[in-house]
């Protein structure tokens, strides 16, 4: 019992200082004694290997590398947020609040919005179980081994009172000094630096191995928690980021709370005058009502909550010469004006190329090769030329004319009447091939792994694929013998291949590629037509504008696209050679359309996402939180808060039972 007390002893000293470390960032002892007191903790362990729990400080690190990260479907969605701008945005926003609200004043909390990675923690009875990315905001991935790695992000809640579950949301980054040692440390040993550090801590927390990972400096501020069940509850975002400390989250200290547009502005000021003395990057100011019992009266948009809004803050701008412009063609077979310039930093950011748009925007801005020229990242992200500075224009500067042949193909490149793009016409152009490729094999269409860039022009070059219908036409020892492609890469590709055979008609008419039909129109007609594609490539103009979502100039391109022949062959290939979709689930009209369902505890005979799935087949919505909006609260075992705030906004209340009678009365109707 003396080894199970001073291991006990050991975990809990080990533990407060990671939280005078990360959290109250006062630390009490030195790296030296902490690695010694670790390692006694790590020498006990092994010696009394029954005392050895998951939450112990010697486990941030175990097991073997992952062979793929599993996907992890969120309970409430992790969803984007709306951006602001300027100043008047944020105003609008303000006053929009207020409106819905029917207010006068509203209190507002202050975030710097961190340039990082989003993640969720989510603990049972006070232990880390799984932690993951935001991913598309429904479904992330589960880096659980990588995050543990992260001494800052406690693997236990120890501090009564403990939640039955708790999510708690934050953003990983790497600060700046941190990273500067991490890039000096990489040149030392011959390894490629660094981009920035976001690109750095992204990268780190999907490695498949926790050894590499814990190598770098990755540190975390924690923001908004997802749900909640237990005997702890919090009215207010102060309230939960003013009490998370006590359980070892370290919050961010720049943090403030305020009223009215006033509050916005004086700190969204004060924020952009500290961005350059921060020890990490930032991209804008994050600003949400305060009160969650407000947010939850506001409710969320489709993408966004409209309870909270990004602030960002100006773009950061540096002079440099543009040493050349080249042209980039894209899979439309757009060509664009790329600048070359005179590499130059901005926030952290080497940037060497920058966008011209078109040959209008050159012409407008008059922008030649030798100009010096103001460039800003658009957003943070997006180099892009501002102005000339003409008093410092060379005499040799050139001007630069979009030529009338492909410089990829040598085919004919022409500009339609009403565009702004000149675009490359040769349906061989290597570069359309190469980039319909990558955007049918990509994550959003039919998640083709494997075939990154590199892979895709080799595939061109040594002509094995002239279009996507020739990716289900590979074989082994077509791969095996292309460079940088060995057996298992090559085994693993084609099993990504076949996978992708089985897949959904909205994945495959996002991947065709078609202009001006993106995800939601591909997903409409997949709806509409009930899953049969034939009925589409066949459908007239006027069956197309019957749609709601699809307009003139989508029909037109629908129709365009199907009738070519070329396009019609190919889709033929995938088809013949295995591709097949998935049964569309219909939504039928029903008396629950439109009407807004949340469930609360435990399903005992359906799992929730099944229940989902019905309710959505009828045309019922699915919301993760109570409002006035809310129709019907579905009551399963261990209810959470949301039973009393079902109460309080006089929301139906279905028990299970009561639940599959509805169900049942409809499929009846």
């Amino acid at each position: 019992m003396e080894a199970k007390a001073h291991i006990k002893k050991l975990k809990s000293i080990l533990n407060q200082h990671n939280i005078n470390y990360y959290v109250k960032d006062s630390p009490t002892i030195s790296d030296i004694e902490y690695d010694t007191l670790l390692r006694e903790l790590e020498t006990l362990e092994k010696a009394n290997p029954e005392f050895l729990t998951s939450d112990s400080p010697t486990q941030r690190v175990g097991g073997q590398p992952l062979q793929e990260f599993k996907s992890i479907t969120h309970r409430i969605p992790l969803q984007s947020l709306a951006n602001a701008m300027n100043e008047s945005e944020l105003e609008h926003f303000d006053n929009q609040i207020m409106k819905s609200l029917n207010i006068t004043d509203v209190q507002y909390i202050g975030e710097p919005k961190l340039d990082g990675l989003a993640v969720e923690l989510v603990y049972e009875k006070g232990k880390f179980v799984y932690g993951s990315t935001r991913g598309d905001g429904y479904v992330g991935e589960d880096i659980t081994h990588n995050l543990k790695t992260i001494k800052a992000i406690p693997l236990s809640i120890t501090k009564e009172p403990i939640p039955d579950i708790i999510e708690i949301r934050g953003e990983v980054f790497i600060n700046k000094y941190d990273f500067q040692l991490l890039n000096k440390d990489r040149l030392r040993n011959g390894k490629s630096v660094f981009a920035n550090p976001r690109n750095c801590a992204a990268g780190s927390l999907r490695q498949l191995n926790p050894k590499i990972t814990i190598n770098r400096p990755l540190r975390i501020y924690c923001y908004a928690p997802g749900v909640i069940r237990g005997d702890i509850q919090f009215d207010s975002q102060i309230d939960f980021l003013n009490y998370i400390p006590e359980w070892g989250f370290p919050v961010n200290p720049h943090i403030k709370t305020g009223h009215g547009f006033s509050f916005i502005k004086k700190y969204y000021n004060d924020i952009e005058l500290l961005r350059d003395n921060l020890d990490y990057d930032i991209d804008g100011v994050v600003f949400k009502v305060n009160e969650y019992k407000s947010q939850e009266i506001l409710g969320v948009r489709s993408k966004s909550p409209r309870w909270a809004i990004a602030g960002k803050l100006k773009a950061q701008q540096a002079t440099t010469i543009i040493n050349d412009i080249i042209l980039s063609v894209g899979r439309t077979g757009s060509i664009t004006p790329v600048a070359q310039l005179e590499p130059i930093k901005i926030g952290g950011v080497t940037v060497s190329n920058a966008t011209l748009h078109n040959q209008d925007e050159l012409n407008r801005k008059d922008i030649r090769i030798g100009d010096t020229v103001l460039i800003q990242r658009a957003g943070d992200v997006i180099p892009e030329v501002v102005k000339v500075i003409i008093k410092k224009r060379s005499k040799n500067s050139l001007k630069f004319q979009i030529p009338n042949i492909c410089p990829i193909c040598n085919g004919n490149v022409i500009r339609l009447e009403g565009e702004a793009v000149h675009r490359c016409i040769n349906n061989v152009c290597p570069a359309k091939i190469k980039g319909a490729i990558e955007h049918y094999v990509s994550k959003r269409c039919m998640n083709i792994d494997g075939l990154g860039t590199k892979i895709v022009e080799l595939l061109i070059e040594q002509e094995l694929v002239k279009d996507i219908g020739d990716l289900y036409l590979l074989t082994l020892n077509d791969l095996i013998v292309l460079e940088r492609m060995g057996e298992k890469s090559a085994n693993n590709l084609i099993d990504s291949i076949n996978s992708s055979k089985q897949s959904t008609l909205a994945r495959f008419i996002h991947g065709l590629g078609i202009k001006h039909i993106g995800e939601n129109a591909s997903k409409v007609l997949e709806q509409h037509f009930k899953g049969d594609l034939s009925l589409i490539m066949n459908a007239s103009k006027d069956q197309l504008l019957s749609i709601h979502e699809i307009g003139e100039v989508m029909a037109d391109s629908l129709i365009t696209y199907f009738s070519k022949n070329i396009n019609q062959l190919v889709i033929s290939k995938c088809l013949n050679n295995g591709l097949i979709f998935a049964p569309v689930k219909v939504i039928k009209s029903s008396i629950i359309s439109n009407k807004i369902f949340v469930f609360t505890g435990n399903l005992q005979n359906m799992k929730r996402k099944d229940a989902i799935d019905i309710i959505e087949s009828y045309d019922g919505k699915i919301s993760s939180s109570i409002s006035s909006k809310t129709d019907y609260l579905v009551l399963g075992n261990k209810a959470g808060s949301k039973l009393k705030k079902a109460q309080d906004n006089e929301v139906a209340i279905l028990t299970e039972n009561d639940f599959y009678k509805l169900i049942n009365d409809i499929k009846n109707t």
